[in-house]
């Protein structure tokens, strides 16, 4: 029976068996989330200055993608996702990492996470998400503006049909996927603002 070894990690060894059918031997593995599409933002002629900041500037919300912004945070799409839906929260503050925040900033910035994260839920109905911080470029980050992703994860999302036939797989585009969101979080915030209203009065 031969075998074709589809990952060389030492962490994950993962071969394909003739006839059909993965099996894993030693150690557990890792399946990979494949977007060659973002080879467009890494390649790409980066401005100066702080992307997230000038987007804020220029205030063209449905342009920039932007679904909402308030005093201390606002979520922004990821132009290049790695899923359909991939969010972005940022602190309205240029700030370089958490310490740079206040206790404000920092509740609201997970409040929004939080609220993002139900939005996802309720509008594109994903099994899980990834969330997480990259700060500094050798951690990974793009921008120095400290910022949280968002991606929404399907059971099958991480097949690696793009990378034959450079096929990418994002089922809506940016604009549909936008005004699901921003009518999302205008309804939840909405929401949100009637009993904090009550209690004032």
């Amino acid at each position: 029976m031969k075998e074709r070894v589809r990952s060389k990690a030492p962490w994950s060894i993962r071969r394909e068996i003739k006839g059909g059918g993965w099996t894993t031997k030693g150690w557990e593995a890792m399946d990979y989330l494949w977007a060659p599409w973002r080879m467009n933002y890494i390649l790409r002629k980066k401005k100066k200055g702080c992307f997230f900041c000038q987007k804020l500037k220029e205030k063209k919300n449905v342009k920039n993608l932007i679904l909402h912004k308030d005093e201390r945070v606002f979520v922004i799409m990821n132009k290049y996702p790695y899923t359909n839906g991939h969010l972005m929260v940022v602190p309205t503050r240029h700030c370089l990492d958490l310490e740079q925040l206040d206790q404000n900033e920092l509740g609201e910035l997970f409040n929004m996470l939080r609220i993002s994260t139900r939005v996802l839920k309720t509008s594109l109905h994903p099994h899980g998400f990834n969330i997480g911080i990259n700060i500094g470029k050798v951690g990974g980050a793009g921008e120095d503006h400290l910022h949280l992703h968002i991606v929404p994860r399907w059971a099958g999302d991480t097949n690696f049909m793009p990378v034959i036939g450079n096929t990418k797989i994002v089922p809506e585009y940016l604009e549909r996927t936008y005004q699901k969101l921003h009518s999302k979080f205008s309804d939840l915030l909405r929401k949100k603002e009637r009993p904090e209203r009550r209690n004032k009065k």
